[in-house]
């Protein structure tokens, strides 16, 4: 229902160029867009709903409130709206999904010595950046791949003249040494960037000319580093494959499912392509295609850090000419959006749109193969275990000791056959500490767990890792404490066989089924989870027993050096200044845990 603020604001609209800003009833934005008359644009929304989309007249139902900003063209208009969907992202604009992770590569140019590292934030700080990347991954590989070609330094400051590991290992000229011919660097610096660019034949004429004037001024050590860079440069370019004559573009294909939209975009560089990303789009299910590919070049192209002279598109965007504009305004040169219809081109796009809906059918697969895992596996489960409902939650003991002592117990926490892992907890068991038993500590864990008749967030399973001796003594004190209903199954450790209450005979999951797989999993992460709290005691027990040999420490200064420290090899490379330091130390204390282990360590050192 349209509110008196903006059935009047509806009246002074300007017949102009500019941005519209549509707020909720609490003032937050949810909605940015431009129009080339703000009056026309902005009253639409507000007319019969009849020929709207359901996420529109959703919308219109939100606002309370709406802003404009005059511009005085509409590419103007254009880039503001870039800019406000950026800073709001507001919730029914069509948005790269988590657009904020996407990392860059930057080169530091404004550094005497520049340096090449992963980024996710665009600065105006004189560097070049390159990107944004979907694939973090291969981002990383494409830095190892250049800090081998090219050994630029990687330390965020120069100090001292003393060269690091990697100037050992030939990973960085060595910079802080002093011997760096600084034009030579330079020059390194500039392959980087041609390189990432996709310019490797430029690279390789570069590198050729390097390694000729070093061979004949009988440099041959640097003759041979250009030469064996030549040759991975080539490898690298043998394997960018040649599409076009010439020329930088993009190619943009665009595919929808299901599960959304996927927009992929193939990089060729002087004719060559040498990569290719894609991007999820979000709030685009009810949207058409043209609406989405101008909201993705808006929002990619914005932040690009580098612009194509050609875009190839799948089809025809209404606001083209306003879109080319703006790129070449912010190339500084001419940018062509193109629609190819026949040739190579055409095929480039074809097979962009096909990698997107690949892309789209492999997340499909990869998304029921998780359900499978997870949520089918707990049904699956449910069915062979004959409950009358799937165990969504199911809680799993395991006990550790070793020979007795430092009893713990553990419990994990699955939830639709995922871990919860805030809700796991961890119990040191009293009552069978000196003499292992296992029944006695399962009595007391369950106690602890269930022993009251009100439990917090009571599961739909509970598993006892072990057989039924196990289990009997978790029924004992479940059942005791007066709930009935709530199904105890145990575990045996050797063949996966599962023991149900009141039944001689073993429940046998079939082999390769996801309810095994899940209960193999639940087991491993309990046992996981109970070894780790063991041996963290039985290293704290250790260490004490190694401080009762020294004079003067006490079980205050054990527990404080255990404290300060966290283990035992942090003690034994502490200074004595660092040992007077701790809680509780005296100076005298600490010169006696000092020479304790030094004469240990001289005493091994002679052995």
């Amino acid at each position: 229902m349209m509110t008196d603020i903006v059935a009047e604001k509806l009246k002074l609209l300007a017949d102009s160029p500019g941005v519209y800003i549509m707020k909720n009833a609490q003032g937050k934005v949810i909605y940015v867009g431009k129009a080339v008359v703000l009056k026309n644009r902005v009253r639409q929304y507000f007319q019969s709903g009849k020929n709207q989309s359901p996420k529109v007249r959703a919308m219109v139902e939100k606002i309370a409130d709406f802003e404009t900003i005059l511009t005085g063209s509409e590419v103007e208009a254009l880039i503001l709206e870039c800019n406000l969907i950026k800073k709001y992202r507001p919730r029914y604009n069509i948005s790269l999904k988590d657009d904020k992770t996407y990392p860059y590569v930057k080169v530091t140019l404004a550094e005497e010595y520049p340096r090449v590292l992963l980024t996710r934030r665009l600065l105006k700080d004189g560097a070049r950046y390159f990107g944004p990347y979907a694939n973090v991954g291969a981002v990383h590989e494409s830095l190892k791949l250049l800090r081998r070609l090219f050994p630029l330094r990687t330390c965020k400051r120069i100090e001292g003249n003393r060269p690091c590991l990697e100037y050992h290992i030939k990973r960085c000229v060595g910079p802080c040494t002093g011997q760096v011919d600084m034009a030579e660097y330079q020059a390194m610096v500039r392959s980087v960037c041609l390189f990432l660019e996709g310019r490797t034949g430029e690279v390789e004429k570069e590198l050729e000319r390097r390694m000729t004037d070093a061979s004949e001024a009988m440099a041959f050590e640097a003759a041979a580093r250009f030469r064996d860079q030549l040759k991975a440069v080539r490898q690298v370019a043998e394997r960018q494959r040649v599409v076009t004559g010439a020329g930088d573009q993009d190619a943009v294909g665009l595919a929808r499912s299901e599960l959304g939209v996927c927009v992929e975009i193939f990089f060729i560089r002087a004719g060559k392509m040498i990569g290719r990303e894609h991007f999820l789009l979000s709030g685009s299910e009810e949207e058409s295609d043209e609406a989405i590919l101008a909201a993705f070049l808006k929002q990619y192209y914005h932040r690009a850090a580098f612009l194509p002279r050609e875009l190839l598109l799948p089809l025809a965007l209404a606001e083209g000419d306003v879109i080319a504009d703006w790129l070449s305004g912010r190339k500084g040169a001419r940018v062509i959006l193109e629609v190819p219809q026949r040739g190579v081109k055409r095929d480039i796009v074809k097979m962009a749109a096909s990698n997107a809906g690949k892309y789209l059918a492999d997340e499909a697969s990869r998304l029921k193969t998780v359900s499978d895992q997870t949520e089918g596996a707990v049904a699956e489960l449910g069915r062979y275990l004959g409950l009358s409902r799937s165990p969504w939650r199911m809680e799993c003991f395991d006990i550790s000791h070793t020979q007795g002592s430092e009893t713990v117990a553990s419990m994990v926490v699955f939830e639709g056959g995922v871990p919860k892992k805030q809700d796991y907890r961890r119990f040191k068991i009293k009552s069978a500490e000196g003499k292992p038993d296992d029944f006695l500590s399962m009595r007391e864990v369950t106690t602890r767990r269930y022993g009251k008749p009100e439990v917090e967030n009571m599961p739909d399973l509970i598993v006892i890792d072990g057989g039924k001796g196990q289990l009997s003594s978790a029924l004992e004190i479940i059942r005791g404490a007066g709930h009935k209903e709530v199904p105890v199954i145990g575990l045996a450790k050797q063949f996966e066989w599962i023991f149900t209450e009141g039944k001689s005979e073993p429940v046998i999951l079939p082999p390769h089924s996801q309810a095994l797989y899940l209960m193999q999993r639940i087991r491993d992460e309990a046992h996981r989870f109970a070894i780790t709290y063991h041996r963290k005691l039985r290293g704290k027990r250790n260490l004490v027993s190694v401080l009762d040999h020294v004079s003067g420490i006490g079980p205050k200064r054990r527990q404080a050096l255990w404290s300060h420290f966290g283990t035992l090899a942090k003690i034994k490379a502490a200074t004595l200044e660092e040992l007077a330091a701790a809680p509780g130390m005296t100076r005298p204390a600490a010169q006696a845990v000092y020479n304790f282990f030094a004469a240990q360590a001289s005493l091994g050192q002679k052995t």
